[in-house]
C-alpha cells in the first residue's frame, strides 16, 4: 500500500498547482463508512451533488474502469450531463476518477482524487482534489461555483452518513 499511495502522491506533486481545487471537510463518521458512502452506488446516488439537485443515473459501474453516466437535473429541469471514470479504488484509502460532461473527448473534463484520511476520534478527513486541464478552467469552474458546490455535496455527504447513523441507533 505504502507503494501504491507514494507513487499517487508523486504523480500529483508533478501537477500545477495553479490548475487545482481543493475542497475538505471532516467527516464524523469512521473512514469504512465515509468509503462505503462513495463506493456503493446506492448511497452514492443519495447524496452525491450540490443542494437542490437530484442525480438520475443511466449506468453505474464503481470499481477501477468502471464508468458512472449520470445526470444533476434542477428542480426546473434543468439538466447536467456528467460521466466519471473510475481509474483506481483503493479501499479505505482513496478513489481517482475523471470527470467530466457526458461526451466523449470532452475538453473539459478534470482529474479528481478523493482521499479518506481516518483520524482517532473516529472521525475521518475526506480531501476532494480536482486537476483542471488548464488555468483558464479552474478560474471558470471557481466562478461558477466549483468550491460552493463542492462544499454543498459534502454536506450532503455528511448528513447522508449522520442519518444512517441514527437509523443504526434506533434500531439497536
Amino acid at each position: 500500500m505504502t507503494d501504491s499511495l507514494s507513487r499517487t502522491e508523486s504523480a500529483w506533486a508533478a501537477w500545477p498547482l495553479d490548475r487545482e481545487v481543493v475542497i475538505a471537510r471532516v467527516i464524523d463518521a469512521p473512514r469504512e463508512d465515509v468509503f462505503d458512502a462513495w463506493t456503493d452506488p446506492e448511497q452514492l446516488v443519495a447524496w452525491f451533488g450540490p443542494k437542490g439537485l437530484a442525480i438520475e443515473t443511466h449506468e453505474i459501474d464503481v470499481r477501477a474502469g468502471g464508468v458512472w453516466r449520470f445526470d444533476m437535473v434542477g428542480a426546473n429541469g434543468l439538466r447536467y450531463d456528467n460521466r466519471m471514470t473510475f481509474l483506481r479504488i483503493e479501499r479505505p484509502h482513496l478513489i481517482e476518477v475523471d470527470h467530466g460532461s457526458d461526451k466523449d473527448d470532452d475538453p473539459a473534463k478534470f482529474r479528481m482524487l478523493v482521499t479518506f484520511d481516518e483520524q482517532t476520534d473516529g472521525k475521518t478527513v475526506l480531501t476532494l482534489r480536482q486537476m483542471h486541464p488548464t488555468r483558464a478552467r479552474r478560474g471558470e469552474v471557481i466562478a461558477f461555483g466549483a468550491v460552493e458546490y463542492g462544499g454543498q455535496t459534502l454536506d450532503k455527504l455528511a448528513a447522508h452518513l449522520a442519518a444512517r447513523k441514527a437509523q443504526a441507533r434506533s434500531q439497536a
